[in-house]
């Protein structure tokens, strides 16, 4: 068994009872679990900081800080937000424990705490945390420009590609998250794309995962990526990829010569080409295409 197979989950105990986290700790040790443990909430993003937790039970009524805003700061911080945060409450009113939920927990268990149901709910987000983790993975090593956002509408992770694209463009994220937030309310469906964003930033809407993350695509005017990805599907030259890319955004034949910077008259004899290569009659259809191809990757 190598090292990363022998490497214990690590939780951490936020709580400012001295005998819960006495009954919690013996818990996670008795299930092979290694906890970390935190008096107040100050504390806890101190020693998430240093050492990231796989997970986190939060008490939710601590002084000082409490456990929501503690929540709240840790999912501002981009290595820690996609840390699953388990609440730990007395407080059993429906508007409490939206509230934990709100400040991006994925559970709450009701004090005391019954340790065998307690390591139950742990196992059970921990494993979809590693899920979670592993598409993430895949999608950093893919290249792709996809983030996500609670139902709330706050950031919860993104891969490297997006944050270097709103890094070159200069979009603050918080800026971006607003924007998608407003869209959101309006419930456009899977495929959908937010088109005008600063930057020439364009948000293309993949869905809700198991999590309940809304899942996204990061696209830029004449993105690189996005080019590629037109050329090698339908056998189409650089500059009939960006026609195409413009179609699909609702661009009209002038608005796309100004563009691009062609005569009209050229943009059509593109569209001549693009038409035959695709086996279609029309921009409509040519757009449809180009919608379906890019919603897929």
């Amino acid at each position: 068994m190598n090292a990363a197979q022998q490497r214990k989950d690590l939780i951490l105990v936020v709580d400012d009872s001295p005998d819960s986290l006495g009954m919690i700790h013996h818990a996670l040790d008795q299930a092979g679990l290694t906890a970390l443990v935190a008096l107040e909430g100050q504390q806890a993003l101190g020693i998430a900081e240093k050492m990231t937790p796989d997970l986190i039970l939060m008490d939710a009524i601590m002084p000082n800080l409490d456990g929501f805003e503690t929540c709240r700061r840790l999912k501002q911080h981009p290595s820690l937000s996609s840390v699953p945060v388990i609440f730990m409450t007395g407080l059993t009113e429906s508007e409490d424990v939206v509230r934990g939920l709100e400040a991006g927990g994925v559970d709450y268990v009701t004090k005391p705490v019954r340790p065998d149901e307690l390591i139950a709910r742990i196992r059970v987000h921990l494993n979809n945390a590693r899920m979670t983790q592993s598409a993430h993975t895949t999608l950093d090593r893919l290249g792709q420009t996809s983030f996500s956002t609670t139902p709330a509408g706050e950031w919860r992770w993104a891969t490297p590609q997006v944050e270097q694209l709103l890094d070159k463009t200069g979009v603050p994220r918080e800026q971006l998250a607003e924007a998608i937030q407003r869209w959101m309310s309006h419930q456009p469906e899977r495929g959908q794309q937010l088109n005008q964003l600063p930057g020439n930033l364009q948000v293309r809407y993949l869905g809700q995962a198991e999590n309940h993350e809304r899942l996204f695509r990061l696209l830029h005017h004449d993105s690189d990526a996005e080019l590629e990805m037109l050329k090698t599907a339908l056998h189409v030259t650089q500059r009939e990829a960006q026609v195409l890319a413009w179609i699909a955004h609702g661009k009209t034949n002038r608005e796309i010569a100004q563009i691009l910077e062609l005569s009209p008259r050229t943009v059509n004899k593109h569209l001549e080409q693009i038409f035959r290569k695709l086996g279609v009659e029309n921009r409509t259809a040519a757009a449809a295409m180009v919608i379906q191809l890019l919603t897929r990757y």
